[in-house]
Formats: C-alpha cells, structure tokens, sequence
C-alpha cells in the first residue's frame, strides 16, 4: 500500500490549488480525477471573472497551466478515481481504494466538484460553452444585447435571470410549472422587470444552431404542442449534484448532499477536509474555489506538523 501525505480528490481549480500548496510545502500530494482535469473550466470558452487575466483566458489553457505549474512543485497526478475513503480501525490515517490498488493516506482533501443538472436534450452537450451555460455569472458578459433563455424556476434560475439583464436584451425563463419555487423576494422583482417574460408549462426539448445556439425547440407539458424560440444562449439553473458519496458516513451533509465544513474547510474528522462546490455555501466560482483548497491545503499542514511531524 502506497504513502501518501495529502490525498486529494478532484482535478479541478480547488483541487490544483491544494495539490500546489501541498506540493510547495514538500508534502507527498497526489490529485486524483477521474474525468477531465481542470473541472467546468476545462469546458468554458472565455473566462473573463478570474483576477489577473485583463482580457481574459481561454478554460482550457487555464486548466492547463493550473495543472502544469502544480506538477512543477511535485504533486502527483493520478488519473483515475476513488472508489471508497475509509479511516484505519486503529490510528489516525486514511485508506482510499483506487482501481490501480489502495492508498494510505495522513490527511484527505475531497475537492470533488458538483454536476449541474442537466436537461439531456439533443444539442445541449454539443452547444455547452457555444451558448449553453451553467453560470450566467460566468458568463452573462458574452450575451450582450442578446435574447437569452433561462430554465428553471428556482432561486438560483431566478437569481440569475435578473443577473443577465444587466447585459441580454431579453430573458425568457422556461419553467415546466405555472408558478415559481423561488423565494417571494426574488418572484416580484422578476415579475416587475420589463426585460424578462416568463413561458409557463412549457420544456425544452432541444437546443439548435449551426456554430452557436439559434434556437430551442419547446413544448407545451399540458398540450404536447412544440413550437421554436429564437436565442443565442440558454443558461440552465435545474439544481447542482454535489459529488459527495464517497464520504460516506465520514462527514455530514445537508439534504443536498452538501458536505457541512467549518471556516478552515474542516469537517468533524480530524484530517479530513472537503473543499469547492461539494461543501455547504460554496460561492461556485473560480476564483472562491481556488481560495477554499488554498484553505484546506494549508489546514491541512498545520495538521500534518501538529500529528506526525511532532511525533516523528
């Protein structure tokens, strides 16, 4: 069984970031990432809200360098995922199990990310980041003086349809309901701007364009009568899948599946630390994911030098 000083789950900005400050403190870290290194934003085209880019940076290249300048300070990449994270019976140490064999571990970052939910129509995964989003925050700046639709009916679709009438010229909020799950609040003043219009019982049944989004295909729930809405973005707020389960009874978690975590990222098991979408109240951004596994790294050493270090 191989060693390790700092396992962390999740190629993503949050788990990049821990890898590199885990690593730069001469600690064995291994990132572990079973799909594409980088996370959502190794599918973003422009990212134009990260500090330090004035005009902005391409996902893909961002992701890159992210996972370039980590390794370059030591941390390990293994590309494949956990299957199960459990404590050692007697001692303080983590055992993760991998398809390649088991990892003994000091301490343990889960920066697993969160899955939108999504529509699975036809044309939503060939137009993600070509006019299908999943951050108008993100993204809104792209869709000036565009009409844009929004599907759902939440607090984070409303939220985010107000969001884009800063830049879109219209928002069309798609809900298969005849009335919103968003707070009161957030319903009057969507309802009193004159730039968004609502569409009530009504799906999308598929997302069109040549290079970019033109159109969506709706249909009616009650009628099953379709019909066509021209736009050049759809932006889908149908709720977030937190990639907890390999927690476990390990750390407790909010009816969402949201891992509940102090200020340092710490959950109830010393060593343990969940960072990025997957923990309660995460801001899911760039720039607060990177500074939670910055957080967790960090806690994480104090960690390291208070129960092994003092020891060896």
């Amino acid at each position: 069984m191989e060693d390790v000083d700092v396992a962390i789950i999740g190629g993503g900005p949050t788990g990049l970031a821990a890898g590199l400050y885990a690593a730069r403190a001469q600690r064995r870290a291994i990132v572990w990432e079973r799909g594409v290194l980088g996370g959502q934003i190794a599918i973003t085209g422009t990212v134009e809200n990260y500090p330090g880019f004035a005009d902005g940076v391409e996902g893909p290249i961002l992701a890159l360098d992210m996972h370039r300048q980590a390794e370059h300070f030591g941390m390990e990449t293994k590309y494949e995922g956990i299957t199960r994270i459990t404590r050692e019976p007697e001692g303080p140490q983590f055992v993760l199990e991998a398809d390649s064999g088991a990892y003994r571990a000091k301490s343990v970052i889960v920066a697993a990310g969160a899955d939108p939910v999504k529509l699975r129509v036809p044309g939503e995964e060939e137009f993600t980041g070509k006019g299908v989003s999943y951050c108008a925050t993100c993204d809104g700046a792209f869709f000036k003086d565009e009409v844009v639709a929004v599907v759902g009916g939440g607090d984070a679709a409303i939220e985010e349809a107000i969001f884009l009438t800063r830049y879109a010229a219209h928002v069309y909020v798609i809900h298969r309901r005849d009335g919103l799950r968003a707070s009161r609040i957030l319903q009057d003043r969507a309802f009193a701007h004159e730039k968004i219009e609502f569409i009530w019982n009504t799906a999308v049944d598929s997302i069109r364009g040549d290079t970019d989004v033109d159109e969506v295909t709706l249909r009616d729930v009650h009628s099953e009568q379709q019909r066509t809405l021209a736009v050049g973005g759809v932006f889908i707020f149908i709720g977030h899948h937190p990639n907890s389960e390999l927690l476990g009874d390990l750390a407790k978690l909010d009816e969402g599946g949201h891992a509940f975590v102090n200020l340092w990222m710490e959950t109830e098991q010393p060593g343990l630390y969940v960072a990025g979408d997957v923990r309660v109240d995460s801001a899911r951004q760039l720039a607060s994911a990177v500074g939670d596994g910055v957080t967790a790294a960090i806690r994480s050493e104090h960690y390291l030098q208070e129960q092994f270090d003092s020891t060896a």
